[in-house]
């Protein structure tokens, strides 16, 4: 795996001068996406699952032929890929290989090591004895401004008790669009008009800034600034039907701000 990982490497290299070329440009994005794309099919390989070209090029979103070309150079570097025979056969990594040491995009490592503080923030006594290395060791991997907006992001995530009997009888798990919209808005603290649907069923449109996220474990909240109510609001993740970023930038409150949306002790709003 380690030859593997730096023969691709090596593709990545490019002369300094060769930045001033467009078409030499693309070729280094071309050649670290697929890349990674090859990490990401040994990781998928490794799996029970049973993969096939047409499956794998779907995810991936590129052709079978360059799925079958990154298998054939999986094999060339040494990785045991099976194959089925016949039409629809499936492919897989042998269970007995290694996929080695993983790399996460920066987006990943941050999601994992924000997921690291919640876990720790519960207080749950079980699985805790060695994240307190892993937090340690991803925040390392940081620059120093990256761990700074990190931090940020980590104290802008608030947890509160249990959510009642009640409330967590009528929570669902949000649609996956929303949560990924909602996440991106999050981060980069921009304005997210959503369709939400209240307690009593009734749905409106809303322009909110997502300040905080409340987990009241197991439902989530956005802590925001609602702009049709002119003032600090919270919604329940699982009811927000969907969400459009605007591309308007808000600056973040603090939390004292918040305190009113805050009283409700179930918030179910």
């Amino acid at each position: 795996m380690a030859s593997f990982v730096q023969f691709w490497r090596h593709q990545l290299h490019i002369d300094k001068y060769a930045i001033l070329c467009p078409i030499c440009f693309m070729v280094r994005t071309n050649a670290y996406d697929r890349l990674r794309r090859l990490e990401l099919l040994a990781v998928q390989l490794k799996q029970d699952a049973h993969c096939t070209v047409k499956d794998l090029a779907l995810h991936h979103g590129v052709s079978a032929r360059t799925i079958a070309r990154d298998l054939s150079l999986m094999r060339e570097q040494g990785m045991q890929i099976d194959a089925d025979r016949g039409r629809g056969g499936g492919v897989r990594l042998d269970r007995n290989w290694g996929v080695g040491r993983m790399n996460l995009a920066y987006s990943e490592a941050v999601d994992l090591l924000i997921s690291i503080a919640v876990a720790e923030q519960m207080k749950s006594p079980m699985f805790l004895a060695t994240l307190g290395s892993v937090r340690r060791q991803l925040a390392a991997s940081f620059s120093p401004e990256k761990r700074k907006k990190v931090n940020r992001l980590k104290a802008r995530i608030l947890i509160g008790i249990t959510a009642s009997t009640y409330v967590q009888a009528s929570a669902s798990a949000p649609p996956k669009r929303v949560v990924q919209t909602l996440h991106q808005a999050f981060v980069d603290q921009e304005v997210l008009e959503i369709r939400y649907r209240r307690e009593d069923g009734q749905i409106s449109e809303r322009q909110i800034a997502p300040h905080y996220l409340l987990l009241k474990y197991p439902v989530w909240y956005v802590v925001a600034f609602d702009g049709l109510k002119k003032g600090p609001r919270t919604f329940r993740c699982d009811r927000i039907l969907s969400a459009v970023k605007t591309g308007t930038h808000f600056n973040l409150l603090p939390k004292t701000e918040f305190r009113p949306s805050l009283a409700n002790d179930d918030l179910s709003m």
